[in-house]
């Protein structure tokens, strides 16, 4: 029994429902999240620490064997995607006290941003794929409800957008599930992965594939169908956007490299080629996107697609390199965007907009704000010594060394935009004059400690870039054992199955 694989879901499940009772205490409900998502992190680290020191951890919920139960897997993987969530979880809980308004808790703020922990977190650690599913189907409600706090009509329009996608994804991802079940008459994934290898049917094994690719792109606002997430990202609350901002994208990346890894993983090439096409028409599409906006919020949203493309890269190369680069730029990648979506909201307090036009000024008045925005900005641009330099060389080195010259141009060329995003908003925000106050929103007075409480979390995370982009090596080594772990999935099919597969308890 491994009792510790269940926590990251249980903790904010039961968060939640302890907040809900507590529906007329505003100042509970804030306690409770602080200590639910605290919670939630050290479990998670507990966890990953088990798994570095035991291997893949198996839990057959209801003492069921597999394959005839619900299995909660672990592997480095997804032990280091619920640290991260933990982290993330934790970062937007304390950032929502000073950001999130009495109005948006009566409606259930903080029991929503649970349940959402908790959808993201079991997608990470199934190991049924129909179960995987379900847990999307979580976080969909809780991210739609979300999303539309405050029923504003910008928020009414992304949401519809977005709701309209992500539906669309889980009617091709449902249809995919249940034609895979027809064909091998089991929902466990690693039985699936043992049952497929000896599949004669391949041709319905590659529809199977390019279903689950579609369901999966959408869910990661792959191109050509990313368009729901900036047109979404941009009207909620700050805090609700940095936690999707951070979590919800990674999920459909952790889906697809989840699925071809280890379901697929005999798949012929021509996925991995039609991967590679959508992983730099992603890139391009999602920087271009951003060259042309001049809203704060709005541009990050085109950058987290861009970005998005990095990661489908290293899966669609498909070298032991290409997927350390890939688990390397997930991890990187959501505490930096988390993070650029906390500043944008510490200005939007200071100066009352998110139209770059509209602000200025911040570097004389607010240094410190500058330096904290320069930390992730700089780092998503892949800027040395900081975490993104480290996750975007060694995509671009397994590029060089598969050959795939064009493709590795393209995340130079998108690399060097993505520069050119950071330093126009560095430009609007902080650098030039302060336009005159009549000229921009009206902006309400400033609570000084609210703006420090804002800041605590940024801070966090902008160490822990920091922290990454000088000290690389322990993070490599994860991504490494992680990668090793993808690349051989009769390990995983073993701690689930037991020895060749075995399904007898």
């Amino acid at each position: 029994m491994n009792p510790q694989i269940a926590l990251p879901i249980l903790i904010p499940l039961l968060a939640g429902a302890v907040s809900l009772m507590f529906w007329r205490s505003r100042l509970m409900q804030r306690l409770i999240a602080v200590a639910g998502t605290g919670l939630l992190l050290l479990a998670s680290v507990w966890l990953l620490v088990s798994v570095v020191r035991e291997g893949i951890l198996v839990l057959q919920v209801g003492d069921w064997p597999a394959p005839f139960g619900i299995s909660l897997v672990a592997d480095l993987l997804g032990a280091i995607m619920v640290v991260l969530t933990g982290i993330i979880g934790f970062a937007v809980a304390l950032y929502s006290l000073a950001t999130t308004g009495r109005g948006h808790e009566a409606y259930g703020y903080f029991p929503l941003m649970h349940l959402l922990l908790a959808g993201v977190a079991g997608a990470f650690l199934t190991g049924d794929i129909f179960n995987l599913y379900v847990w999307f189907e979580v976080m969909l409600v809780a991210s739609f409800a979300l999303l539309i706090l405050g029923s504003e009509k910008a928020q009414m329009e992304g949401a519809i957008k977005y709701v309209t996608l992500n539906l669309l994804s889980s009617v091709i991802f449902l249809v995919a599930v249940g034609l895979l079940y027809g064909m091998v008459g089991t929902l466990n994934m690693a039985d699936i992965a043992r049952r497929m290898a000896s599949l004669e049917d391949s041709g319905m094994a590659d529809v199977l594939a390019m279903m689950f690719m579609v369901a999966f792109g959408i869910k990661a606002a792959a191109f050509p169908l990313f368009f729901w997430l900036p047109a979404s990202y941009h009207t909620p609350p700050v805090a609700v956007s940095a936690l999707f901002a951070g979590l919800l994208t990674k999920v459909g990346v952790y889906a697809l490299f989840r699925v071809f890894t280890l379901i697929f993983h005999h798949s012929p090439g021509y996925t991995h080629e039609i991967l590679l096409w959508g992983a730099g028409l992603t890139m391009l599409s999602g920087v271009l996107g951003a060259a042309a906006q001049y809203e704060f919020r709005r541009i990050l949203s085109f950058h987290i697609v861009s970005q998005i493309g990095y990661m489908i890269l290293g899966l669609a190369l498909f070298t032991p390199l290409a997927i350390i680069g890939g688990v390397f730029y997930i991890m990187h990648h959501i505490l930096v965007k988390t993070n650029l979506f906390l500043v944008s909201g510490i200005v939007h307090r200071l100066q009352g907009s998110y139209q770059l036009k509209r602000l200025g000024g911040l570097y004389r008045s607010h240094p410190w704000l500058a330096v904290l925005f320069l930390i992730p900005a700089l780092s998503l641009a892949g800027m040395p010594p900081l975490s993104g330099f480290f996750a975007k060389f060694i995509v671009i080195r397994a590029g060089l060394e598969a050959e795939a010259y064009g493709i590795t141009a393209i995340a130079l060329l998108v690399g060097l935009l993505t520069l050119y995003s950071m330093i126009k908003i560095w430009s609007e925000v902080f650098w030039k004059t302060a336009p005159d106050r009549d000229e921009v929103d009206a902006n309400p007075a400033v609570d000084q400690r609210e703006i420090w409480l804002m800041s605590l979390p940024a801070v966090g995370l902008a160490l822990c870039t920091l922290f990454i982009g000088l000290n690389a090596a322990p993070l490599y080594a994860l991504a490494e054992a992680s990668a090793d772990e993808l690349l051989a999935p009769e390990r995983y099919i073993e701690a689930v199955l037991g020895p060749l597969g075995e399904t007898s308890p």
